[in-house]
């Protein structure tokens, strides 16, 4: 039986797939885990600036008393990127992750005003220049948004878990034989 190039290109995309389903959660994990664990840190060894803006936070977390905001925002951080790390509870973590960033948003990073999409548009910067912030949180949001619908991925402890307590026949799209 001759091999037809179309197969070995076939084979080459279908191997693609498959590695870049199993290590494009992880890269997205890692790279989350590194930035909410430096905004963990920085709160945990810095002062309590939410008393500040706790009227500027959606309901109902500006109903929570300005201490007890922070100290729940630096451990879900820290927490977060720990689970996110090792991949242990990736969608409750990635979930309460970007309801963190949400609430970070509308509070700090939003515009107070805008006058039109042309005005909120220059917003969307990694610099505040005025005109709010947006443009990392909105690119957690994006990032978040695949491991908290499809979780840690194969390279997980979710996924481990998952294997030995649904049963050890279930095996990675990746890791099965051809």
């Amino acid at each position: 039986m001759k091999i037809q190039p179309a197969d070995i290109a076939r084979r080459g995309l279908d191997y693609s797939d498959q590695l870049g389903a199993a290590v494009a959660p992880l890269g997205l994990r890692l790279l989350l885990a590194w930035e909410f664990f430096e905004s963990g840190r920085e709160k945990y060894f810095g002062d309590n600036w939410f008393g500040d803006i706790q009227s500027q936070f959606p309901l109902p977390f500006n109903l929570i008393p300005p201490v007890i905001s922070w100290q729940m925002a630096t451990r879900f951080e820290l927490a977060g990127a720990c689970a996110l790390l090792l991949g242990l509870g990736t969608r409750f973590f990635a979930f309460s992750l970007m309801v963190l960033t949400v609430v970070a948003t509308i509070a700090v990073h939003w515009p107070a005003e805008s006058h039109g999409l042309a005005e909120l548009a220059q917003g969307y910067v990694i610099s505040d220049s005025g005109h709010g912030n947006f443009k990392l949180p909105l690119l957690f949001l994006a990032m978040l948004l695949p491991l908290t619908l499809q979780g840690g991925g194969v390279l997980s402890v979710d996924y481990w878990l998952k294997r030995r307590w649904l049963g050890a026949n279930m095996m990675a799209p990746c890791l099965a034989p051809a």
